[in-house]
């Protein structure tokens, strides 16, 4: 099996994914097309369907395991596929581990590195609201450590999520040497909990799609909500303090075109904003260059980073 992340401009592909996605779709001359998203361990690709009335197109739908086969192509700095035949395949025909994408990190050693930094804080309070999701709730633990921390664009594999969050707790730990004003215990606080709604709002694996919740709600307020609902169950919990911990939350993206609720108006929230915004968009670039690793000039404008795209000189 070829995987999507070894995968070059000018491959011909002849093999099983599956696909995660399909939409139906119209050119600008009215002629229609489908777009797929196929996927294994190793990560995602978009596909087209040019033809899909095609005899060589099979009956297909998402989340079914399918033979593909077309040609490798380079569109606007991306990998893209473009899709000649499909062929449904039977069970027994793929082994369903293959096609889960999983951190390259191990999950385990993250999981611990999050729990030793929990037994860190000092303030009392805060500390039990972080024990009370990552040492007493089993089930939330298990959930975490497994769930993506999206769908597509960064982190979207699992323990994905646990990454992104042991990596934003880091950079603002980092932060705070750098800054003592910053307080600490509230900061980590945050950043542990700043994407924990993120578990409700998509779906586990293989389909890691936006729930009803997540459409309805988005993983914001989810997380704030879960954050309070765990705070009232901590006799004596600090009002102030949860509204700080809460606001660090609905502020960490910082801007209302981001999807923001509020504006960071703490210094613990600019930093937890700045930490957030870095990992996700490093782990983005990263995710890109190891997905063209075969191409060393200009990758083309990516529409997150506003910029196009090129490897450094090593």
């Amino acid at each position: 099996m070829k995987f999507i992340r070894d995968l070059k401009e000018g491959d011909r592909l002849f093999d099983i994914y599956l696909c995660k996605h399909k939409q139906a779709a119209v050119t600008k001359n009215g002629k229609p097309y489908e777009n797929v998203i196929l996927q294994d361990k190793t990560g995602t690709i978009d596909a087209k369907v040019w033809e899909p009335n095609n005899p060589g197109i099979g009956d297909y739908d998402a989340m079914d395991y399918i033979e593909v086969y077309g040609d490798v192509n380079n569109f606007q700095g991306t990998l893209q596929v473009s899709v000649k035949r499909i062929r449904v395949c039977k069970e027994g025909e793929y082994d369903p581990a293959e096609y889960l994408p999983v951190s390259s990190k191990n999950i385990d050693t993250m999981y611990q590195e999050l729990l030793e930094l929990i037994q860190g804080i000092r303030n009392p309070y805060l500390k039990k609201l972080l024990e009370s999701f990552f040492v007493e709730d089993e089930e939330f633990g298990k959930v975490f450590r497994s769930s993506s921390a999206a769908k597509t664009v960064h982190h979207g594999f699992v323990g994905g999520l646990l990454e992104h969050t042991l990596s934003v707790t880091k950079l603002c730990d980092y932060y705070c040497s750098s800054y003592p004003i910053l307080n600490r215990d509230l900061l980590l606080t945050a950043a542990m909990c700043h994407d924990m709604g993120k578990i409700r709002e998509l779906s586990p694996f293989p389909l890691n799609d936006y729930t009803d919740d997540g459409q309805l709600l988005g993983h914001i307020m989810i997380g704030s909500q879960m954050v309070a609902e765990h705070a009232g169950k901590i006799a004596g919990f600090p009002h102030k303090l949860l509204s700080e911990v809460q606001h660090c939350i609905l502020a960490h993206h910082g801007k209302y075109e981001f999807g923001s609720p509020k504006l960071p108006a703490l210094m613990e929230a600019v930093a937890l904003y700045h930490a957030d915004d870095t990992d996700a968009k490093l782990e983005t670039f990263k995710e890109i260059l190891e997905n063209n690793r075969e191409n060393t000039g200009w990758l083309g404008y990516n529409r997150l980073l506003e910029t196009n795209m090129r490897m450094s000189s090593f």
